[in-house]
């Protein structure tokens, strides 16, 4: 494992992932300033536990991830909605939590993020949505409770996983709420091994005939 802290570089080796221990919201958003640009490493922030995590991801992850994006902003294109997507975004609740999605999506309220890459919850709403696409690490679901979202999509071994916030906790659900009427569920994840397979623009021709027997 390579791991480098300085005031100006953050290294980490892809796939790898560190947890620093007895950290503060300080340390957090002193790293975070010390990666600066350079959003190849995710850094997120659990006050419950006092725990900073560092994880690169795999490059495998960005194919599924893209897909993934695209399947999402082809079925509401389709569905004739407004909508914008954020990643790399850092989703940030003072004192309490923060993290980096492998993409959101802003739906009800898409106007809000415009010329925005930190989102501060004290003052900024919340994303729709979230997608995390899981190879070598899993996905911490109780920095995402505690931020509030709503929706949170985990893609893990060829399956999606839909968790949706209900009474301050996450409980597996077999409907988006952000696509009640289409099995995503069972529908994605098809198409992104399609894609792993073949090529993104084949997955996405074929989801778009599909989109169309609806």
């Amino acid at each position: 494992m390579v791991l480098t802290v300085s005031p100006a570089q953050l290294t980490l080796s892809p796939g790898r992932e560190v947890i620093l221990s007895n950290q503060s919201w300080t340390d957090y958003e002193a790293l975070l300033e010390s990666r600066g640009d350079d959003g190849f490493v995710k850094v997120s922030f659990d006050a419950g536990t006092r725990e900073i995590t560092l994880m690169a991801p795999m490059p495998g992850r960005g194919r599924r991830l893209d897909i993934l994006s695209d399947l999402v902003k082809a079925l509401l294109r389709h569905q004739g909605r407004d909508y914008d997507s954020a990643h790399p975004v850092t989703f940030m609740r003072f004192q309490e939590a923060g993290t980096e999605p492998d993409a959101s999506f802003y739906i009800q309220n898409w106007q809000s993020i415009s010329g925005k890459d930190r989102i501060d919850l004290s003052r900024d709403l919340l994303a729709d949505l979230a997608i995390e696409v899981d190879v070598t690490s899993f996905t911490r679901r109780d920095i995402y409770r505690v931020l509030g979202l709503p929706e949170l999509w985990i893609y893990y071994e060829r399956a999606l996983k839909i968790y949706v916030l209900a009474e301050g906790h996450y409980v597996d659900s077999q409907v988006s709420p952000t696509f009640p009427d289409v099995d995503v569920k069972s529908i994605l994840p098809e198409y992104v091994e399609l894609a792993w397979r073949t090529c993104s623009s084949q997955a996405l021709r074929e989801f778009d005939d599909f989109l169309e027997t609806l």
